[in-house]
Order: structure tokens, then C-alpha cells, then sequence
């Protein structure tokens, strides 16, 4: 027999070599959720080895169908087809309700990581320059209008260079580059992006002269960096998001373009990703509001 250490239970369940960690859970009279009845469809019965993964036996056909649509690490597993060779530390992740929602919603469609992983991305930061004039001059129909014109305008140019956008606030847009599609250089990816979005601009703006006797210019700021990235969902809406220190830099690298009358500025590390693929115009050192010590950001020529 061998032992399941369960750290949501604080007990020691004991398998045999031919049982699976649900049914030597269930011998052991804990309530473990497997909504689908332990026939690897809904995965609510997964379980996250925090100890002992080669003493895990590999996945079968059935759960890695699973594994690969919804993109699991090799440490989540599913309980109901999981068979051990050794002894074991398990997290339940799933203990109710709300739980069993959250879990079920993540079979959608929607391209990305369905659950939590650490990854390299390239983070950009887009802000339109000259935007607040423009919205304080405006009717609101006509704000809402022209920004869902240009988010559109601005997503299709993104996705085109393997990038998703994750959030969108007034008249800035943090896409991320790297998430859902392998991308051999995520910067490179992000850095064509915004050229492709400033050319765009051109016919955009013969739109907003015409229209509004208007014209946008955009600002960028691009980091590459480790995050956490992931498929978050309220209930109304889900989107891919990063979340990390590195996802803040990349803000204060956008924002740093108004001191330095710059359009697109991107970190030390984004840079050493592109060096000698890209024109670089000029290197500032400088601090970044939020943060401690002084940082080497490069202009980019766009």
C-alpha cells in the first residue's frame, strides 16, 4: 500500500497499486467531487501533486484528451484515471460548489491557458496621445463609437502578429504576446504589432479628419517578462489576463514615453530579445513612477 498525504484533508489516505486516487479517496470516506461519475469528462475530481509526481503513473488516453485540450501542467491530474507507484502529496483544489462551476466553465472554446501557468511574455501598452481632448469635446455616442472603431481596427492588427488583447481601459490596451500561440521572439511579435497599428493609423485618422476634424497618435511601451497567465472569468465575462510585476513595468515603460517625447519605448530585457533585429534610436536611463532604482528603457523606431 502506499500513501496519498492529502493536504486539504490533513490526512494520510492509503492506495493499492491498482486503485486510483479517487477510489482510494472515497474508501476513505472523503467527500472528493467527480461530477461525471469518475468517467474522465468534467475533471472536477483533478488533484495537484505537490509531492511525488514520478511516482504518478502517466496519463492514459482518457485523461490526456483532457490534459491537452484544457492545457494541463504535468502536475495536475485527474483523480478518477490517476493510478501511484509511490507515496504522494495531493491538494484538492475543488470543494464545492462554486468550485464545480468555475471548473466546468473551462471547457469554452476560447483560445489560451485554461488554468494558471507561468510563462515569458511580451507585455504591450498602447494609449492614444491626444485622447482626452477628443473625449471631452465629443458627445458620448460618438467616443464610444469611434473607440469601438478603433479597438477593432487595433485587435485584428494584434491577433495578425500573434497577440491577444487582455484589457482595455478608456483608450489603452494591454495585449499580451506570447499567451496563446507559440511565438519563437514574443518582442519582435509585439514590436511589428505596433508598426502595423501606426500604419493603420494613417487611414484611421482620414476616418477621424473627415468625420471630427480629428487625428490620433498612439504610444507604446513593451516588457518582456515572467507572469502568471491565465483564463479569468466572472461569470459575465472571461478574458486571457497576466498578472506579475513585470505586467506593471511595461505600464510605467508606456507612460514613460510622455516624459521623453517618445512613441515607443521598450525595457532592457525586451531589447536584448531584439538586438541587432530592430533600429534602436536612442537609450535613456531614467525611474519609473511605482518602482525603486533607475531602469535602462530603449526607443524603438516605428
Amino acid at each position: 500500500m502506499f500513501e496519498i498525504f492529502s493536504q486539504t484533508d490533513n490526512k494520510i489516505i492509503y492506495a493499492s497499486p491498482d486503485s486510483t486516487i479517487l477510489e482510494a479517496i472515497n474508501k476513505a470516506k472523503i467527500n472528493h467531487i467527480h461530477v461525471c461519475g469518475g468517467n474522465a469528462r468534467c475533471t472536477t475530481c483533478r488533484v495537484y501533486i505537490m509531492d511525488g509526481l514520478s511516482n504518478c503513473r502517466p496519463r492514459n488516453d482518457k485523461e490526456k484528451q483532457l490534459a491537452e485540450k484544457l492545457e494541463f501542467p504535468q502536475n495536475i491530474r485527474l483523480a478518477c484515471q490517476t493510478k501511484i507507484s509511490g507515496n504522494i502529496t495531493i491538494r484538492r483544489p475543488v470543494v464545492d460548489e462554486l468550485d464545480i462551476k468555475i471548473i466546468l466553465r473551462q471547457f469554452g472554446d476560447a483560445p489560451g491557458t485554461k488554468l494558471g501557468q507561468e510563462k515569458d511574455l511580451a507585455i504591450l501598452f498602447t494609449d492614444i496621445e491626444n485622447y482626452t481632448g477628443f473625449a471631452e469635446n465629443l458627445p458620448a455616442y460618438d467616443v464610444v463609437h469611434v473607440l469601438n472603431r478603433y479597438y477593432q481596427t487595433m485587435n485584428q492588427i494584434i491577433v495578425q502578429h500573434k497577440g491577444v488583447i487582455s484589457d482595455v481601459s478608456g483608450d489603452g490596451i494591454l495585449a499580451l504576446f506570447g499567451a496563446i500561440e507559440d511565438n519563437k521572439n514574443p518582442v519582435l511579435g509585439a514590436i511589428n504589432a505596433v508598426n502595423a497599428m501606426n500604419a493603420a493609423l494613417t487611414k484611421f485618422n482620414g476616418y477621424l479628419n473627415q468625420m471630427y476634424d480629428w487625428s490620433f497618435r498612439i504610444r507604446a511601451g513593451i516588457n518582456l517578462g515572467n507572469v502568471i497567465v491565465g483564463s479569468f472569468d466572472t461569470g459575465m465575462m472571461s478574458k486571457i489576463s497576466a498578472i506579475g510585476d513585470a505586467v506593471n513595468f511595461a505600464s510605467r515603460i508606456e507612460t514613460a514615453n510622455k516624459d521623453f517625447g517618445t512613441k515607443l519605448l521598450i525595457s532592457q530585457s525586451a531589447y536584448e530579445a531584439v538586438q541587432g533585429l530592430v533600429e534602436k534610436h536612442k537609450m535613456y536611463r531614467t525611474t519609473l513612477k511605482g518602482k525603486s532604482g533607475e531602469y535602462v528603457l530603449y526607443e524603438v523606431e516605428i
